[in-house]
This record gives C-alpha cells, structure tokens and sequence, in this order.
C-alpha cells in the first residue's frame, strides 16, 4: 500500500510528457543506464551500443553500471566514460556530485535497456538526467512497469512474442522504435598489449610448447544448477590428454576456489590456473587457447566474446537466449537438468572441434 502511495505521488511531481513522434536530429550524446542486472545481461547490451556507434559514429556514450556488471565494458571502444553506481556511497556529498555531473550532459538521449527485470533505480536515474528524449520500458512480458511515466518513450518488451530470441538480439528491442540497430550482436571484450603480455607470460610459464594445444575450462558458476558435475569434468580432461598434445588450464576467481581444487587433487594430469585475473586479462587468455569449455556462467560471456571454439554446457536456461553466438560457439543441452550431458557428449564435441589427432 505504502509503495503505491510513494509511485502515485512521484507520478504527480515528476512525470513527463509522452514524445511518441520524437525523431533524433543527429543526436551527439547518449546516456546507458544499467545498473541492474549481472555480468551477461550488460555484455548484452555491446549491440546496443554498437549500434548507436554504427548509425552515430561521433556520439559520445556514457553509462551508469554497477560493481556487478561494470566490468562487462572494462576498456570498451564504445563508452567514453562509466560510472559505477554504489548506493552506500551517496551519502558522501562528494560522491553525489559525481552522479550529478555525469546525469547532467546535455544528452539527447537517455536509455534503460532492460531483459529479464526492470529496475526502479535505473528508470529513476533516467528521469534525474537532462536528457531531451528518456526510453525505457513500458512493460516487460505483459507486466506494466510501475514507474514507465519516468519515461517520453515507453516500450513495451515481450519475450513471449519470441521465447527463442538471443538476449542480444531481444535487448535490441528499446533501440529499434529509434530507428537505430545493428546485425552484428556478438558480445565483445577489449584488451591491450598488457593484458595480452600477462596471458602470454603465464602461457609461458606452464611451459606450453608450440607443438602443444592449449585447453581452458571453467568447472565453477554461481547458480549450483549450471555446474556440471565436476567428476564429469575430470574425465573429460583425461579422456581429452589421452587423445591430444596439450596443456591444460582452469579459469575463475576465489568464488570458485572449492570447485577447482577437486578438479586438481583429483586429477593426475597437471593442469594450471588462472585464477582472479582481470576480465580483460582472462579475454586474452582465452583468446590462446584452441578450445574453451565452460559452464552456463559470467565467463562463458567472456569467452564468447573472443574467436576461440568453444563449448557451453547449459541445464536449465535456454541456450538459444543466452549462449554465445558466432563461429566456433557451441552448446550443449539435454534438458533443464546439466547432469544430463554426458561426457561423451563433450569429448565428441571437442574432437570435432580439434580435429582427429
């Protein structure tokens, strides 16, 4: 009760008025407000900025993310400037004057894409921007949002209309009444010489020799249902360094510490990790391998992102939204429960990919 109290009086005091004919004059600057969701919904978003870059090649985009996904976009061509928003930072009036500052651009444009929530938050930053032309969304699979008269331009987004979309296809969806879109929707990751220097140097250190293929996996994830078994895991390593020449190596971080350490105290074949290297960092590692397997989970966005062949796992969420796309981006599914794919599946799979030795 009280919170239809607080939308109905911040409806009286700050909705705006619908500009539904609105057409962008040559718009220069656009704002992104993301602050919600996790890491694969923001690298969701690259196509729309993209496809902003593509039709606008010298407007200038910001965005305002969140610690949990702003590293989606770490070095990316296409934002001029992020902002990570922290809730318990806004209490220092230093902090506050930041977020003023980059709402208040002159922006032609604000945006709050949106695929699998909708975020007060983020519609609210929205409205708290001076931007000419405000677009979020009106509602989201037949559920109105309740604060869409923050917004000039209210779409409504449906995955029912087509439950098979890519993310990055459907996200597509806030742009397109602008006329703006693009039919490249690969994700992408940007990293420099350095970080290429730390892959390289680590490659080196497990003394992969030129003759040698060079095979990454990820055995964590955060939703327990997205992690294959990770005895399922060791015997694809095995069966793999049966067949193959190669070096192996475990990516993740200290989240996925426990996971990692059965697969090497249980295993006889050596194996290397990377372990809580930056995004850009762990990009161009895997950019070096000649084959990446991985779990439905952040990274198997960042490996997506990069040209090496791979092979995502997948239980219970639809592949077809959110696997990556592209050549050389496979998945593998058997039904909502990932203990369903077998390790024959896998190994196949990757010989396939390999090729006969």
């Amino acid at each position: 009760m009280l919170k239809k109290i607080i939308t109905a009086i911040l409806k009286k005091i700050l909705a705006v008025k619908a500009k539904d004919d609105f057409i962008l004059q040559n718009p220069q600057k656009f704002l992104i407000i993301r602050q919600h969701n996790q890491f694969g919904d923001m690298l969701a978003t690259i196509p729309i900025l993209r496809a902003i870059k593509e039709k606008y090649p010298n407007a200038e985009i910001n965005v305002i993310a969140s610690k949990f996904n702003d590293y989606a976009l770490s070095k990316s061509k296409y934002v001029n400037k992020i902002l990570t928003l922290e809730n318990v930072k806004l209490i220092n009036r230093k902090y506050r004057k930041e977020v003023k500052n980059i709402l208040k651009q002159n922006y032609d444009v604000a945006i709050v894409p949106s695929t699998v929530s909708i975020s007060f938050t983020s519609n609210f930053l929205a409205r708290l921007s001076d931007a000419e032309l405000r677009v979020g969304p009106a509602s989201l699979n037949g559920k109105t949002n309740p604060t869409e008269f923050f917004f000039n331009k209210k779409i409504d987004l449906d995955w029912r209309k087509d439950p098979d979309a890519h993310v990055s296809d459907f996200g597509q969806n806030i742009i397109r009444p602008l006329g703006i879109s693009t039919w490249n929707v690969s994700s992408e990751i940007n990293f420099d010489e350095e970080d290429t220097k730390v892959a390289e140097t680590f490659i080196a250190g497990m003394g992969k020799s030129e003759e040698e293929l060079l095979i990454g996996l990820h055995v964590g994830a955060g939703k327990p249902r997205n992690r294959w078994p990770l005895e399922k895991y060791i015997e694809t390593i095995k069966t793999l360094d049966r067949k193959y020449n190669t070096k192996f190596v475990l990516t993740g971080s200290n989240a996925d510490k426990n996971e990692i350490d059965y697969v090497v105290n249980n295993l006889n074949v050596p194996i290397s990790q990377f372990i809580n290297y930056s995004i850009p960092e762990l990009a161009a590692l895997i950019s070096n391998c000649d084959l990446f397997i991985t779990n439905d989970t952040g990274v198997m966005h960042v490996a997506g992102a990069t040209k090496t062949k791979q092979i995502s796992i997948f239980g219970p969420t639809n592949p077809f939204n959110w696997a990556p796309v592209g050549e050389g981006k496979y998945f593998l599914r058997k039904s909502d429960i990932i203990d369903d794919v077998k390790v024959s599946d896998v190994v196949d799979l990757a010989i396939l990919l390999l090729g006969k030795n």
